[in-house]
């Protein structure tokens, strides 16, 4: 909805989310994708988050600890998008108000942000685990996990806050958007072009810093490899690459779809190629990384199937009374 004041300045109370605008006889077939891709993200990190903190000797470590803490992060990301796509499709609605939009930039920046933190320290992690084996109960004692893991979150916020402060200083000229949801990139495109350039350098020394922190966890896995290389036995080669396979596959999926949605040039109406980006980078890995985890991971699967054994045995007998 706009409103015009009596300067003919342009105050916009609401967003009209046109990210659908060429799919309309889909609609039916989109919500039952998009609510099937988001059962599933919350089934498989809701387990990965409970086994973690339930009581499984094996998984009291650092590596499920910031596995968690992703987990954690996959569902606020997808939970923050999706719902309210679904709650537009089923009331047959495209709008979202200011506010709402805003909550949607700054929790979906600040899971994505604290995300690429929590990547960087599990990269420092393996990094210690590999390279310096004798000291990494020491270094990577509870303290410090818990230190970095605050680290992460809080760096999260500050990045959200910046992002999110700088794009709604901006004057917007239109309050249609080309997407499903609140998109930074979407959000520039319809902003007028003198205020437009003054955010534009904020953010791109969020970017800067972002790059920045991506070099070290590349630096981190050059050390790691350069590491397991060296290690004389073809087992001992084998169990490091399995523990830092999947965390590489995670961080090249997670960079990889935010480089294509956030890099790629936006287009004057919605597109389908759009829409297919923007669900890659924002329920893509989410629905992936519990997924990536488990299938090399012994420990996870050890610990899945006794909680799975420990449930079947505590409601078989009331199936047993009810049968009977």
């Amino acid at each position: 909805m706009l409103t015009l004041e009596r300067r003919n300045e342009t105050i916009i109370t609401e967003f009209v989310l046109r990210g659908f605008g060429e799919l309309q006889g889909l609609h039916i077939l989109l919500f039952m994708l998009f609510l099937i891709i988001y059962i599933m993200t919350m089934a498989g990190n809701l387990i990965i988050v409970t086994l973690v903190v339930t009581d499984h000797p094996q998984l009291h470590k650092p590596m499920y600890f910031f596995l968690a803490n992703l987990a954690f992060q996959d569902i606020g990301s997808i939970s923050v998008t999706v719902p309210k796509s679904l709650s537009n499709s089923l009331m047959n609605t495209k709008t979202i108000s200011y506010s709402g939009c805003i909550c949607q930039v700054f929790f979906l920046i600040l899971f994505i942000g604290s995300h690429l933190f929590i990547l960087g320290i599990m990269a420092y992690d393996r990094y210690i685990a590999i390279c310096c084996p004798l000291h990494y109960e020491t270094i990577m004692n509870r303290k410090t996990c818990v230190q970095l893991a605050i680290c992460a979150w809080v760096g999260g916020l500050l990045y959200s806050t910046i992002y999110t402060g700088s794009t709604f200083t901006l004057e917007f000229c239109s309050n249609e958007i080309n997407q499903f949801f609140c998109e930074i990139p979407q959000l520039f495109k319809i902003a007028c072009s003198d205020s437009y350039l003054i955010a534009f350098r904020v953010i791109c020394v969020g970017i800067f810093l972002a790059i920045t922190y991506v070099a070290l966890i590349v630096y981190s896995y050059v050390q790691i490899f350069r590491a397991v290389l060296r290690i004389p036995s073809a087992q001992g080669k084998e169990k490091a690459f399995s523990t830092c396979l999947p965390h590489l596959i995670v961080i090249s999926l997670f960079l990889a779809s935010g480089s294509f949605a956030y890099l790629k040039p936006t287009s004057g109406s919605p597109s389908v190629m759009d829409l297919v980006l923007s669900m890659f980078y924002c329920m893509f890995p989410p629905v992936m990384n519990p997924i990536i985890y488990s299938i090399r991971n012994r420990q996870l699967k050890s610990a899945l199937w006794k909680m799975t054994a420990n449930l079947f045995t505590l409601f078989s007998p009331n199936l047993q009374r009810l049968q009977h």
